[in-house]
């Protein structure tokens, strides 16, 4: 995820409960800034607020829209007017959070929004014998719940958000770690292969040599 807030408190707030939610979270506090970094660097969700230093939110969502990016983008603000918010969803924002807000519908929005990235309709996702509940962090292999840490956990939903497709390690671990991290894609074979051992069933992952893994429904 990224979060453009030039609130500095805020920001830190985000950034820091997202982190414990397992979300690989990057922070920039000015509006050129961000367009920059997101000229090189891919997210799933990008939390931006409207009023922003250098460009404005409105400028950095317009300008990324018409090159292509399609990114959900989540715009908050502390200004009540209608017609910024009118102007926010028209320029492609795909939701509109006014400031203060409550942590848990915050968090709830980003969750329907990585869902839709995914393909997922709901929270509870079922593959198999594998139940994996996204908002309640349970995950359910027939009648086991399996006990993942929370890299674990996340490793799990990017693959099953991308079943039968091929990830590079460098595609898993932009979306595992932070952008400044100093954990590298070493780090994905370690926890892949702690995952693999606990997925006995309904969900087989194949190791692609030299390209990446790919997750599938396991064939019974």
């Amino acid at each position: 995820m990224l979060i453009v807030e030039d609130d500095l408190d805020l920001g830190e707030i985000l950034q820091r409960r997202l982190r414990s939610e397992g979300h690989a979270v990057d922070w920039q506090t000015n509006g050129d800034e961000a367009e920059e970094v997101l000229a090189y660097q891919a997210y799933d969700l990008i939390i931006m607020d409207i009023g922003l230093p250098g460009k404005s939110g409105p400028d950095v969502l317009a300008a990324i829209r018409r090159k292509g990016n399609t990114t959900p983008v989540m715009m908050l603000t502390a200004r009540t007017e209608i017609d910024e918010r009118v102007n926010a969803l028209d320029l492609g924002a795909d939701d509109y959070l006014p400031k203060p807000f409550d942590f848990r519908e915050f968090y709830a929005r980003c969750r329907a929004m990585l869902r839709r990235v995914q393909g997922a309709a709901a929270d509870r996702t079922t593959v198999g014998d594998l139940i994996f509940d996204r908002s309640a962090k349970i995950v359910h292999l027939g009648d086991t719940r399996l006990t993942l840490p929370m890299r674990e956990f996340r490793l799990l939903e990017i693959f099953i958000g991308n079943l039968d497709r091929v990830l590079s390690k460098d595609q898993i671990a932009s979306q595992l770690f932070d952008f400044d991290s100093e954990t590298g894609t070493s780090a994905i074979e370690l926890y892949v292969g702690r995952l693999r051992k606990k997925l006995d069933r309904g969900i087989q992952i194949q190791t692609l040599r030299g390209i990446g893994y790919v997750a599938s429904r396991s064939v019974d």
